[in-house]
């Protein structure tokens, strides 16, 4: 995908520019051809000799090499892309790109380049949030410039907020899904899936927990990454090797409310999600401060039920998301998945059968059917990764109505 393809990165001032190092050493690492070029001020944030050693290739920073007036033409180097990544991209730089000021190398080379290019912001979270940044923000985004996303995190300032650039290996699997041809049909989208058991506490050392091992969350993650999507797994504690963080956010929880919360934060900005966790459906209303001893014949634990995570996305969906929910059942399974289908508000329903051999926890197949408004759909008994495809190629369908 990344090989041989040609890019131009562009550094700006600010602290992100160190992490820069580590994304050129992966996309030389995947095949790609790197020119980088600095604007004066991003000098105080990394020495060029580091990005000369890792990229191969002379660091540019002035318009002229030397006094013999050799000069690094801007217009060629415009020309030689096949994209031109600005990262991190300066609230300074930001607004000289959108208002077409030139006074330096990159942003010459910026004007003249002929190839897409994606910007990745890097600032404080004020800096960020402020009408003028988000305004030039939309005003490249208009031009047709791609935008990698600023994260949340902590900040240099010691503020936490959004603001931070994407992680390296963010950046690389955007990169790469740009460059993956004719499987971006959901480049854009943002995918938010649930993955995985939960674990309700007892006490310190026990807890109440199901077989789920989120390989099914984990082979849909990585599909919907492969057709362009930006995905986001909130997984609970599994054993299963989760998706590579070079194509998905992965946010660790445990419990039924950390699943919650976390799947709370993130889907009003999603486009897409699939609740394929296997969630509590109870919780023990006290979990005993210490171990309990095995005092007594008999234990009694009082529980009570943990949040419907689907059944409350649902009530909180706005039009135009995706929501999609899985259901395993022992008996009267279709009457019971179409029931979730109305209940949670879903678009469509995997249902899953423990009739079915090679269905379920733990295995490495699964044999679904799919239940929407539009009737039944029965799939042969595949391997996880292939019912993935499936899940995905009727997911894309829907999408596509949708927006119709």
């Amino acid at each position: 995908m990344m090989k041989g393809k040609k890019l131009l990165i562009g550094i700006t001032a600010s602290i992100a520019a160190y992490k820069i190092a580590l994304l050129i050493r992966i996309l030389k690492k995947a095949g790609a051809e790197v020119q980088v070029i600095m604007t004066p001020s991003a000098f105080e944030f990394i020495p060029p000799l580091t990005l000369a050693t890792l990229s191969e290739k002379p660091v540019l920073s002035e318009f002229v090499k030397d006094q013999t007036g050799t000069w690094n033409n801007h217009v060629d180097l415009g020309l030689w892309a096949d994209l031109m990544l600005i990262a991190p991209a300066s609230a300074n730089t930001l607004a000289k790109m959108a208002h077409g000021l030139c006074d330096n190398l990159l942003l010459a080379t910026y004007l003249s380049a002929r190839c897409p290019v994606a910007i990745a912001p890097a600032m404080d979270l004020d800096m960020y949030a402020h009408p003028t940044t988000q305004q030039n923000l939309q005003t490249l985004q208009s031009f047709g410039h791609l935008l990698i996303d600023a994260e949340v995190g902590p900040l240099a300032s010691g503020l936490e907020g959004k603001g931070r650039m994407a992680e390296p290996e963010h950046i690389f699997r955007f990169l790469e899904q740009y460059f993956t041809p004719g499987r971006q049909e959901l480049s854009g989208k943002k995918v938010l899936i649930t993955a995985g058991p939960t674990r309700e506490y007892i006490d310190p050392v026990r807890y109440i927990s199901n077989g789920s091992t989120g390989k099914m969350g984990f082979a849909l993650a990585k599909e919907f990454a492969a057709n362009g999507a930006d995905v986001t797994v909130v997984c609970g504690p599994t054993e299963a090797t989760p998706p590579s963080s070079e194509w998905a956010e992965i946010i660790p929880v445990t419990t039924a409310h950390e699943m919650y919360e976390a799947t709370l934060q993130k889907f009003e900005k999603t486009d897409i999600a699939v609740f394929t966790a296997a969630v509590s459906d109870y919780t023990p209303k006290q979990i005993a401060p210490e171990k309990i001893k095995k005092d007594s014949p008999e234990m009694n634990i009082k529980l009570v039920k943990s949040k419907d995570i689907a059944k409350e996305m649902g009530l909180r969906k706005q039009t135009g998301q995706l929501t999609i929910g899985f259901a395993l059942e022992t008996q009267n399974e279709e009457e019971n998945a179409r029931g979730k289908l109305q209940k949670k508000n879903l678009d469509f329903v995997v249902l899953n059968s423990l009739r079915d051999q090679g269905a379920g926890f733990g295995y490495d197949t699964n044999q679904i059917t799919i239940i929407d408004s539009q009737g039944t759909h029965k799939f042969e008994l595949k391997s996880k990764d292939k019912v993935a495809k499936d899940i995905v190629t009727y997911a894309i369908a829907c999408w596509k109505r949708k927006e119709a």
